[in-house]
């Protein structure tokens, strides 16, 4: 039978609190459990005492036994000092998703277009000015072999 130390839900809605406890791993997260060894409150603040509540001596029975913590209890042992915990490293944490980048490019290709747009728009003018006075040039011209 494997052992899990695990948090256990309990409180009113919007209020949780919880019990930090050593079940079978396959036991329900509210359901039956071995030994309560200790409590959560995530209401209360982060600098609080009673945040979190633990009894060291079952806590380390447990963990010699070969109960293995969760996450986030992993995280409170550590902090308190029983257990230390190797950080975990997610390179790709801060990584935008596959959609989020498609429309980054579909973003950045429109502003392209758009300023390729501008800068046509301001050659056209240029472009149009000289144009015409070509053909004013080309009437005078034609007017003085005329007379």
């Amino acid at each position: 039978m494997s052992v899990a130390i695990r948090l256990s839900r309990g409180g009113a809605k919007k209020r949780p609190y919880y019990k930090i406890v050593v079940a079978n791993s396959r036991a329900p997260r509210d359901g039956k459990y071995l030994e309560q060894i200790g409590t959560y409150n995530p209401l209360l603040a982060k600098d609080d005492e009673n945040r979190v509540k633990l009894n060291e001596d079952r806590v380390n029975y447990w963990l010699g036994v070969g109960a293995q913590p969760t996450d986030r209890v992993a995280r409170m042992l550590d902090k308190a000092g029983i257990k230390e915990r190797t950080p975990t490293n997610n390179p790709q944490k801060g990584e935008p998703g596959e959609k989020a980048k498609d429309r980054a490019e579909e973003r950045a290709e429109k502003l392209r277009e758009a300023e390729e747009a501008a800068k046509a728009a301001a050659e056209a003018p240029a472009a149009e000015e000289a144009p015409a006075e070509e053909a004013t040039a080309e009437e005078s011209t034609e007017e003085s072999t005329e007379a």
